[in-house]
């Protein structure tokens, strides 16, 4: 049985130390990591997994990121992931525990306003259980090599988000650059 915590009361250096052991140490030249970049995760979105001896066996992290259509116009997204979970724990239960937890969050935190869309990048079959899908974000482009089929999002409407666009990091949207206020 998982026990999830906060991300932000986990020793940072541990944070780094699983997810390099998850995704090795050159995990910092993946697509991802890209789209995100010079953005920090939203604390009130993000946990790690503990084990039964209290040990850190996974974590997720969601970050403010944008889409930006060819008009230039952003449109605010959440990015999922990385979801995180030692080898030796996979398969019990503790990357679904912790998906399930940030989007309760995400869903949460919007409270009377619509949710923003969830983007992440990952594997349709898996992340289709909780309504992800690669279909509206054909048009779409990241930077870096990736597979368009694993380039996922979750929207309420996908038809407010444009068909062609980039991704990049969180921008200058609604009068906030700030990603604090996004978990708010």
């Amino acid at each position: 049985m998982a026990t999830l915590i906060p991300l932000a009361a986990v020793d940072p250096a541990m944070i780094e130390q699983l997810l390099d052991r998850v995704f090795g140490e050159d995990r910092y030249a993946r697509t991802a990591y890209r789209i995100r970049e010079g953005m920090d995760w939203l604390e009130a979105l993000s946990f790690a997994a503990l084990d039964d001896d209290d040990m850190l066996v996974g974590t997720i992290q969601v970050w403010p990121v944008a889409l930006t259509d060819p008009e230039g116009r952003n449109y605010p997204l959440l990015m999922v992931g990385p979801v995180a979970v030692l080898q030796d724990q996979q398969g019990e239960g503790f990357g679904k525990a912790m998906m399930v937890a940030s989007l309760d969050a995400i869903d949460q935190t919007s409270g009377t306003s619509p949710t923003l869309p969830q983007v992440l990048i990952g594997d349709a079959p898996y992340y289709g259980q909780w309504g992800f899908s690669a279909e509206p974000t054909g048009g779409w482009r990241a930077p870096g090599p990736n597979d368009p089929a694993r380039l996922l999002v979750r929207c309420d409407n996908p038809a407010v988000l444009p068909d062609k666009g980039n991704l990049g990091p969180w921008g200058s949207f609604s009068g906030s650059s700030n990603s604090a206020d996004l978990a708010k």
